[in-house]
């Protein structure tokens, strides 16, 4: 079994995604059940495994509802490759732009990122060491070989001995010499500029020529001026990258693309075409028929080898306030056989994403203003004339879902937030009368738009 397959139970998945997410159950059950299934298949005998296909779901429903912040926190969740992407930015093949492909490449340097955590975590401890004796060696530049101490005073005259350096070890993992200044030599992070490309070029086709050139070129290093601690810790990188086998990190990232890999597709309505064929339509569909053989299975490459796309789990998401699903080619709708419908928050959901949530607003928002020492104290006929505005807002102006609660609560607290460091000290307590008197204007205001983020 894959070690990027979560092994959590469908209860154990919504249960997490219940932490920060309110309502939704057929969404989370969904994808609950899409990441079960990863399990289920790892579990399978060879000759049936590569049978069994994502069931690749979309997510329908208005904007601020749920469906990014699912996708955000299934990313945080599950321990496997994990991008989110917008269908607007890409173009039809041939166009200037970003083509259909780059999300597997970008799928797959993700996976990278994370085979290469987990092999820096195994060698870890061993990194740390020689990082440190890298920075002994700058603070401590008259003893370079450690390895027996010296036999008589007189060849140990105006040289460290063996007991010293073991002493600014001791000072050093301690944290004692965390602020003393010393220079050391990094690696040169400056992207080289591609020069004499042509212009027009397609922007993926750009970056991969822009890789392949840095990596003929010999690394470039550079002095830097910088504190023991922030050395050991730049040292300790280099050193772990030194111990990984690349090549392993390669073909396991690969694998866990392929196997576990998962990608989020945002805004797919805005692909949909629904006129005459003509204009932006056509632009339109042939994104769409791009699409088609990724959702279906195919090779793609990318630098780091070829990656078929047969069984990475495809999630699509968007408001479809202009088009419906069946405005995209039929093709792609069958390449989504699971489609869930979100529901338009209600006046209680509201309140509740208020106070629930671990990263509830007003927990964010109180905990934001007591780093300058200023309290704040939410009544509940606060918090539910709070939820009442925006729903009423969302009512009757643009619908943009639990955004709107955002824009009642930084104009609720503009003005104390503003003011904080004249407050330190002090509790303020926020009742209903206080967030009529604060919001009066902007709920009777027909023209929000310099208030929606």
């Amino acid at each position: 079994m894959s070690s990027f397959v979560s092994t959590m139970t469908p209860k154990q998945i919504v249960e997490a995604l219940d932490k920060y997410i309110i309502g939704q159950k057929d969404a989370k059950m969904a994808v609950a059940v899409a990441l079960r299934n990863r399990y289920r298949r790892s579990l399978l005998s060879d000759d049936i495994r590569e049978d069994v296909t994502p069931r690749n779901i979309i997510m329908i429903g208005p904007t601020g509802v749920g469906k990014t912040e699912i996708a955000r926190r299934l990313s945080k969740l599950v321990n496997a490759p994990f991008v989110k992407v917008e269908a607007t930015k890409y173009t039809e093949v041939g166009y200037v732009g970003r083509d259909v492909e780059s999300m597997v490449r970008d799928l797959v340097e993700d996976a990278v990122r994370l085979v290469t955590r987990m092999k820096e975590k195994e060698v870890e401890a061993r990194a740390t060491e020689l990082a440190e004796e890298r920075v002994l060696d700058l603070i401590l530049p008259n003893l370079k070989q450690p390895e027996r101490p010296f036999e008589t005073s007189a060849t140990s005259t105006n040289l460290p001995t063996l007991t010293t350096r073991d002493k600014y070890r001791t000072r050093l993992r301690e944290g004692r010499l965390d602020n003393l200044p010393v220079e050391i030599e990094v690696e040169d992070s400056q992207p080289m500029n591609a020069i004499g490309i042509m212009g027009g070029m397609n922007d993926d086709i750009m970056s991969q020529m822009q890789d392949a050139l840095e990596s003929m070129m010999p690394k470039r290093r550079k002095k830097k001026q910088t504190t023991v601690a922030n050395a050991v810790k730049i040292l300790k990188e280099e050193e772990a990258k030194k111990l990984i086998n690349m090549d392993d990190v390669t073909t396991l990232a690969l694998e866990a693309a392929q196997r576990d890999g998962i990608i989020f597709i945002d805004e797919i309505d805005k692909i949909g075409s629904k006129g005459s064929g003509h204009g932006p339509d056509v632009s339109r569909e042939g994104v769409q028929r791009d699409f088609l053989p990724i959702v279906e299975g195919t090779t793609v490459n990318t630098k780091y080898g070829v990656v078929k796309t047969d069984h990475i789990l495809f999630i699509a998401a968007g408001a479809f306030h202009m088009t419906k699903v069946t405005d995209l080619i039929p093709e792609l709708q069958g390449r989504f056989p699971i489609r869930v419908e979100l529901s338009s928050l209600s006046e209680n959901d509201f309140k509740q994403i208020l106070t629930d949530p671990e990263n509830a607003l007003i927990k964010q928002e109180t905990a934001l203003l007591e780093t300058e020492d200023v309290h704040l104290v939410f009544t509940d006929d606060a918090i539910a004339q709070i939820a009442h505005m925006a729903y009423m807002m969302n009512e009757t102006m643009e619908e943009i879902g639990a955004r709107r609660l955002h824009t009642v609560m930084e104009t609720l607290l503009e003005e104390i937030s503003f003011s904080a460091d004249e407050h330190q000290g002090q509790t303020f307590t926020i009742d209903a009368d206080y967030v009529k008197t604060r919001l009066e204007k902007v709920y009777k205001e027909t023209n929000l738009n310099k208030y929606i983020l």
